[in-house]
């Protein structure tokens, strides 16, 4: 507890945010900055973000550093056959575009004048449609962080996928395949009608919700004969009042996790084993691990307390890694590969 998992994870949240709403933003828009406080000189210091990915069949290494105020460096590598190149650096109000950075040169140059002191280079690039910024922005859209421990806004896009009839059979697969006695589910939508609005309610909002759409979550299971044998028939029942808290988190998360699966995304789940058996918990690991489930590669980042999955899990030591603060209280972090046995 408190070793730093949540603000690493949070780190990647925040530097997606950046990415994303960059280019959209005013002049005086404020970075979302939040300096170390604890040690002396640090407060001054900019906030610096770098990621290393691959897309593409290409390995790219972006990162940039900055206060609340402005961006104070900013730079793109690329790896494809041989060594690194730089294809932009930017320090302070110069950005320094090398000729490998792929897109049309007069877009390139209308982009460094638009930028704005506050404004990422590479946000810029993308709304103008340079061409590599947009591939690299392409995979910012396939990163999706969440909150293990708040998922209940996230059973809507659950709901979305079973409006697919490919989602709606892997969603009952995956609810099948994690090891609860739910022999599958259905989500009904309907339109709302005025019998679902309370009369009572002011006429603005009653016409915000006119043709808006509710949805019902049944799950089924099966009945047993005296002798305790299961029966042919099931029994279904309304989902949120009758299921355990893990079961309605199993479901919320079956969005996303079927998402990322499904289309090679990347998905960070912090507090993931929160409300959830741990041998749910290692069957959602076990699908991101098994190439059958995960042909597209997906990644699956997580923050957890449950040294169980030490033990048990598939995963290698170099996927591991531990949070620890050190004398003045900030978080290192390292991998149990680092650890040598004799």
């Amino acid at each position: 507890n408190a070793s730093g998992k949540s603000n690493l994870l949070r780190c990647i949240s925040v530097m997606d945010e950046i990415v994303h709403i960059s280019s959209r933003t005013s002049s005086t828009t404020k970075l979302p900055h939040d300096p170390f406080v604890l040690k002396e000189g640090y407060i001054d210091k900019p906030t610096e973000f770098e990621i290393v990915f691959v897309t593409d069949g290409k390995r790219y290494r972006y990162g940039f550093s900055y206060t609340q105020s402005s961006i104070v460096r900013e730079w793109l590598y690329r790896k494809y056959v041989g060594r690194e190149v730089p294809l932009f650096l930017r320090e302070g109000e110069v950005i320094d575009v090398r000729s490998g950075f792929q897109g049309s040169k007069k877009l390139i140059d209308t982009a460094v004048e638009a930028t704005r002191d506050n404004a990422l280079f590479l946000s810029q690039c993308d709304t103008l449609n340079v061409e590599e910024a947009t591939a690299i922005m392409a995979w910012f859209d396939t990163l999706h962080v969440i909150n293990g421990l708040y998922t209940e806004k996230h059973e809507i896009s659950t709901v979305e996928l079973w409006q697919q009839a490919t989602y709606r059979e892997k969603i009952n697969q995956y609810i099948n395949s994690i090891a609860m006695d739910i022999q599958g589910i259905n989500i009904s939508i309907k339109k709302l009608d005025e019998n679902d609005i309370p009369p009572d309610m002011p006429a603005p909002m009653r016409e915000n919700l006119a043709g808006m759409s509710k949805y019902n979550v049944q799950s089924f299971h099966h009945t047993y004969s005296k002798n305790n044998a299961p029966k042919k028939e099931f029994l279904s029942w309304d989902f949120d009042k009758h299921e355990s808290e893990g079961s309605k988190k199993a479901l919320q998360l079956s969005g996303p996790v079927l998402s990322a699966l499904m289309n090679g995304e990347i998905l960070v789940i912090d507090e993931m084993e929160a409300k959830l058996h741990p041998i749910i918990t290692l069957n959602i690991i076990d699908m991101f691990l098994d190439p059958n489930c995960n042909p597209k590669h997906a990644q699956l980042i997580f923050a957890t307390h449950d040294t169980n999955l030490l033990s048990y899990s598939k995963l290698r030591r170099d996927q591991i890694y531990f949070t620890e603060k050190n004398k003045w209280e900030s978080t290192e972090l390292f991998s149990l590969s680092d650890f040598v046995y004799f």
